[in-house]
């Protein structure tokens, strides 16, 4: 997979290609699955037709795309984006703010995050933002540089490579996901520059993966042990519902349990 922050512009009939290969559709296919001839889906993809605003969206439901991979299409053929002309009603947003709030306060004593689909973070619970200060975090707006770059929260995470493989590999998935993320290549971009990470993408690890990855931090000589499970808005067709995570770490023994406990349970 090549990353460049600094690709081109697609054109439409190139996005409309590009999409459909990803899917693995014949011009045919894609034709019966969208409703439409295959004499006109070859004649968007060659540019000698102009789509419709309701082509692209008929197009883009049979081809299955993410919501920013909508609205992307729509701006390489001229249109404005479909979510900017949604958008989200005061109901929604506010309903969507609650839900959020309330999650990452009834994760307390544990660490809960809000984030986006490239781990900038967004809201933070009481336990992550003490955990976290606690750790040596440096307070990065991105939680993939905060854990990435050297420092002292790198340095009390005992299985960093291990965890960083990972972490990037989530990332190449997102990439994968929406390939016209221009934010996405450049953060991976910046990320392999970071000291010893390009290294590490360069010699995978040989060992056999766990049933389910934890990070391991050292805090005031105890080993605490963490995984995560990670939240979307299911069925959204909006590119900044669908760009919402909610990430929530849990302890893997009772060690790591009974440490927030004690310290954080209020």
């Amino acid at each position: 997979m090549s990353y460049n922050p600094n690709m081109d512009e697609p054109t439409f009939p190139g996005f409309l290609k590009n999409w459909r290969l990803r899917r693995r559709l014949s011009q045919l296919e894609l034709s019966l699955q969208s409703g439409m001839s295959q004499r006109h889906i070859s004649f968007l993809e060659t540019g000698r037709s102009n789509p419709s605003r309701f082509a692209i969206v008929q197009l883009a439901e049979a081809l299955q795309m993410p919501a920013a991979e909508v609205d992307a299409m729509l701006l390489s053929a001229g249109f404005a984006a479909k979510s900017s002309r949604n958008g989200w009603n005061g109901s929604i947003q506010r309903a969507v703010e609650a839900s959020v709030d309330h999650v990452l306060k009834g994760h307390e004593p544990f660490p809960a995050v809000s984030i986006d689909r490239i781990w900038n973070l967004l809201k933070a619970n009481e336990a992550a933002q003490r955990f976290f200060a606690l750790a040596g975090a440096r307070g990065d707006s991105n939680l993939l540089r905060e854990i990435l770059a050297a420092g002292p929260l790198r340095e009390r995470i005992v299985n960093w490579q291990e965890t960083a493989r990972a972490l990037l590999r989530l990332l190449e998935l997102e990439i994968t996901r929406r390939p016209h993320d221009r934010e996405a290549h450049a953060l991976f971009a910046e990320l392999r520059s970071f000291d010893g990470v390009d290294e590490l993408l360069s010699h995978p690890s040989s060992g056999v993966s766990a049933p389910v990855m934890t990070i391991r931090f050292r805090i005031e000589e105890t080993e605490l042990e963490l995984f995560s499970l990670i939240a979307t808005i299911g069925m959204s067709a909006d590119a900044t519902l669908d760009d919402l995570r909610i990430e929530t770490l849990l302890p893997a023994n009772d060690v790591t349990r009974d440490w927030f406990q004690s310290r954080f349970l209020q």
